[in-house]
């Protein structure tokens, strides 16, 4: 059987914690990863304005999820 990677769905789960100067920079080098994909971005409670700043972003293969406390 051969496998057909178009197929395939890449999910990329990103932990994140205080990464505002990185963050779309990051972000963007996954992008460039050239098959289908999802990018699940797990923020720990951010402090320094990256909660903020990945909430804006407007990627349709970005999903986000914001942790109610740091659980380190």
């Amino acid at each position: 059987m051969k496998i057909k990677y178009k197929d395939f769905l890449l999910t990329i789960i990103m932990p994140v914690f205080n990464e505002k100067e990185t963050i779309v920079e990051i972000i963007d080098e996954v992008l460039s990863v050239p098959y289908k994909k999802e990018i699940i971005i797990v923020d720990d409670y951010s402090n320094d304005g990256t909660r903020e700043l990945i909430q804006k972003l407007n990627y349709p293969e970005l999903k986000i999820i914001l942790h109610d406390k740091n659980y380190g």
